[in-house]
């Protein structure tokens, strides 16, 4: 059965302009044959069940302990979408990696499906430490972490409270309790920002009635005349062979959107607050030149102690560094986790 959607004005606002159309680099769903890979899973902290790949070096040698790398999808995503091939790009470079399934999405636990929760999405990064730090083949003591757009800040958050994670990349982020409360560039004025908390207060007497849920945001499923720039840029990953991804027991009418009611969880959610108290340990901010999501890296960049690194693709868009390989600097990570995770 189809579900309404609804796409509110704070997201039509986020979308805004800037984006590049799809390139023959794209290769969202990369094979290394120097990799293998299975599937696995681990329960968090409260006892779900987290989706999740394992990516080895086939050249791991019994008895070494590697250095490992957690990576989370996109906010909407899944693992077989961006994370799936950042994951196989540095365990080519002899990383153990590991792409997750957030709480509520994919292969990972969580009622009702597309929930926003996003304490329990940071919970999910530290499982990921429990489950890698406790594998006879990875050295505990050489974690790090590589966050994809919402995943960025979700990464953040959990390292502020898990010493374990040594390292913190994020590439495209969205902070996206800012982006939930502001818009992008603060387009987002406090009356529209009521008017969505209000809408979503409302819903939950329907729901809690019996009534099917309404989910809000993420790809429209359709381009018209008046798709903004980024709804193209979006578009052109999720609703097409690109990116396109289905879990089993979804549907693609609801893929990407999160529910309306849980959405606006994320304007209660502050990941750069105290964000200096990650250091020493090393962050690295990479961004898009021409990326919409720019602002939010800069403003992670500005507000982090040292050591940290702000990284600007040039040419490169938001989307852009989700899947095309001439554009992401896996050089650039390489080297980041290597010197981090010495």
């Amino acid at each position: 059965m189809k579900r309404p959607l609804i796409l509110t004005t704070a997201i039509l606002m986020i979308l805004g302009t800037n984006t590049s159309v799809a390139q023959g680099d794209a290769d969202n769903f990369y094979k290394s044959n120097s990799v293998n890979t299975e599937k696995v899973s681990f329960s968090n902290q409260y006892k779900m069940k987290v989706g999740a790949r394992l990516f080895l070096p086939k050249e791991l040698e019994e008895g070494r302990k590697y250095p490992a790398v957690i990576v989370g999808h996109p906010m909407g995503a899944v693992k077989e979408q961006s994370a799936g091939l950042y994951a196989t790009k540095l365990a080519e470079c002899g990383f153990v990696t590991l792409a997750l399934d957030l709480s509520f999405w994919g292969e990972s636990d969580g009622e009702p499906r597309n929930a926003v929760l996003p304490d329990v999405y940071s919970e999910d990064f530290s499982a990921a430490v429990d489950f890698l730090g406790t594998r006879p083949f990875v050295d505990r003591e050489r974690i790090g972490v590589v966050g994809i757009c919402g995943s960025g800040s979700f990464a953040i958050s959990a390292a502020k409270i898990d010493p374990r994670l040594k390292a913190i990349a994020t590439v495209s982020m969205y902070e996206m309790g800012a982006a939930s409360r502001n818009g992008l560039k603060h387009a987002l004025s406090p009356g529209e920002r009521k008017r969505i908390i209000a809408q979503a207060a409302e819903q939950r007497y329907a729901e809690f009635l019996g009534g099917e849920p309404l989910y809000t945001g993420g790809t429209v499923h359709e381009l018209t005349a008046e798709s903004t720039p980024i709804e193209r840029e979006f578009y052109e990953f999720y609703r097409t062979p690109r990116g396109e991804f289905t879990p089993d027991g979804a549907t693609p009418r609801t893929t990407t959107h999160p529910t309306l009611t849980s959405n606006v969880k994320f304007m209660n959610f502050y990941p750069f607050a105290d964000i200096e108290t990650i250091s020493p340990r090393p962050m690295l901010f990479i961004a898009g030149e021409n990326a919409h999501s720019r602002e939010f890296s800069e403003d992670a960049y500005r507000l982090a102690a040292e050591p940290k690194e702000l990284y600007l693709v040039p040419d490169a868009g938001h989307v852009d560094l989700y899947d095309r390989t001439g554009l992401i600097p896996f050089g650039k990570l390489e080297t980041f986790f290597r010197d981090a995770l010495k």
